[in-house]
């Protein structure tokens, strides 16, 4: 029984760590820049920028190398004036659409954008084929009238049933 206690405690422990922890960022203290209006741009800038190498992390999270480099050059255009947009564009233009984490909705990009929404609608279409099916199989079933013969016979079947 202690036991059990045990590794319940220790479960929840480690529930209450990992919670509390929360998000670790990768930003080190020498990236960010004195100015706090443009380290807020650029760490806003650096959210909604995929990390090439881990693919499913803005560069605001990542500690790889690649998602460094992109965070200082980030900062280094918005020091030199650039706008968010003309940061973005830039990169955009440098590394392609799939650097951004919500790709703009562009005539290349209308698939992706447009993929979820049509299968959804395309399983709710058979999900009412389906029943529909089915509805018209049970209601067609039952309009059959059963011969004196066959009604005999599903009488004794059901007693011997009980």
């Amino acid at each position: 029984m202690k036991r059990v206690y045990f590794t319940a405690v220790l479960l929840l422990a480690g529930f209450i760590l990992s919670v509390a922890s929360g998000p670790l960022r990768a930003v080190e203290p020498g990236e960010m820049l004195s100015n706090p209006k443009l380290e807020a741009r650029a760490r806003a800038l650096s959210k909604e920028l995929r990390c090439m190498v881990c693919q499913n992390e803005s560069i605001d999270d990542s500690a790889a190398p690649l998602a460094h480099d992109l965070r200082v050059l980030v900062r280094e255009r918005l020091k030199a004036g650039d706008s968010d947009a003309q940061v973005l564009n830039f990169l955009v233009a440098r590394y392609g659409e799939f650097v951004l984490l919500r790709p703009r909705l562009s005539w290349h990009t209308a698939l992706l954008w447009g993929l979820p929404p049509a299968v959804c609608f395309i399983g709710i279409g058979i999900l009412v084929m389906v029943a529909r099916r089915r509805g018209s199989s049970v209601t067609a079933g039952q309009a059959e009238n059963l011969t004196p013969a066959e009604e005999t016979r599903l009488s004794e079947l059901l007693r011997e049933g009980n």
